[in-house]
């Protein structure tokens, strides 16, 4: 599979780990593709839901996936400030229709001011013994809440300083070359 190029505009998928189809986020751009990582930018991006609802974002996100981390981020950009929403889901895969993960129901959310708050744990628990999640899964998705939790705590990636206004710049210095409508992958 080709990566996608800087400028371009892919889908990103999100699935259960029975299998099933959760969410899907149309026309991301893509920032910085590397064997790695991907970095995007949505901004007042459609979003579906599994059963059919339709929104769209309300502010600028970046958007980091990365092949080896059990977790994306996504740094939205408030008027308030920065508030990072951190998916703890399986490393992502990519193919002609999209970029893809497993969502795995733990979210760790990260406020301007500092504040870490992990949500979702009862819908986690309830998941868990309902598919089945092996115990591997189980102990994998636990050391990366705490990994995540390091790269806040330590600034990296996504949570250093000036990442998002670098990355956000990028966005806005491409999206005006960009005529008509932005087509996905």
């Amino acid at each position: 599979m080709q990566l996608p190029r800087e400028g371009d505009y892919i889908a990103i998928q999100s699935y259960k780990h029975d299998g099933h189809f959760h969410r899907n986020w149309r026309d991301t751009m893509v920032l910085k593709a590397s064997e790695n990582a991907i970095i995007g930018c949505n901004d007042h991006t459609l979003v579906t839901e599994a059963d059919g609802r339709r929104w769209v974002t309300r502010e600028p996100a970046i958007v980091y996936f990365h092949r080896h981390y059990w977790f994306n981020i996504i740094a939205m950009i408030r008027d308030t400030g920065v508030t990072y929403y951190c998916n703890l889901a399986s490393p992502y895969t990519l193919d002609q229709e999209a970029l893809k993960y497993i969502d795995y129901d733990l979210d760790i959310k990260v406020f301007p001011d500092g504040e870490k708050r992990l949500l979702d744990v009862d819908e986690y628990a309830a998941h868990a013994a309902e598919w089945n999640y092996p115990p591997e899964i189980d102990q994998i998705l636990r050391g990366s809440v705490h990994e995540l939790i390091r790269f806040v705590d330590e600034e990296l990636g996504p949570f250093a300083p000036g990442y998002v206004d670098l990355w956000y710049k990028r966005y806005q210095e491409l999206k005006p070359r960009r005529k008509g409508r932005p087509k996905p992958r």
